[in-house]
């Protein structure tokens, strides 16, 4: 069913009343959120970065400035793509879970076991108990 002129002219006055009072609601109600435009430029940094690759290859066989632009091309579409990529992690945060084995241990207390670990090793080598 249809909206009269008057219920449309309303609904537009309500959707310009909205995005001037909230416009972070009015984006993500509409559906073009930061995250889908980053995601967008990403897949389009990638298919520059494919059309540098195919620039590059064409430009060996027929000249070497060719070749620049293409990997110029490839370049611009890795920077582009990263930082965008980079956005949408940032907007879109993940809850951290733990893996399969359990609570996650840093980095640095897990070398540093291994590390004493292989000390004792060597001291036990160097003493002949092994």
């Amino acid at each position: 069913m249809a909206l009269s002129e008057q219920e449309q002219r309303l609904l537009e006055q309500l959707e310009a009343s909205l995005k001037a009072d909230d416009p972070k609601l009015a984006d993500t109600l509409s559906g073009t959120t930061q995250i889908k435009v980053h995601r967008r430029r990403a897949a389009i940094a990638g298919l520059a970065f494919i059309a540098g690759v195919i620039v590059l290859l064409v430009g060996v066989q027929i000249h070497p400035a060719v070749s620049i632009v293409g990997f110029l091309l490839m370049l611009g579409g890795v920077l582009v793509g990263v930082s965008s990529w980079q956005r949408v992690a940032d907007d879109n945060p993940q809850p951290s879970r733990p893996g399969p084995g359990g609570p996650r241990v840093s980095p640095t207390s897990s070398n540093q076991e291994f590390m004493d670990k292989l000390e004792e090793r060597w001291r036990r080598r160097q003493q002949g108990d092994l």
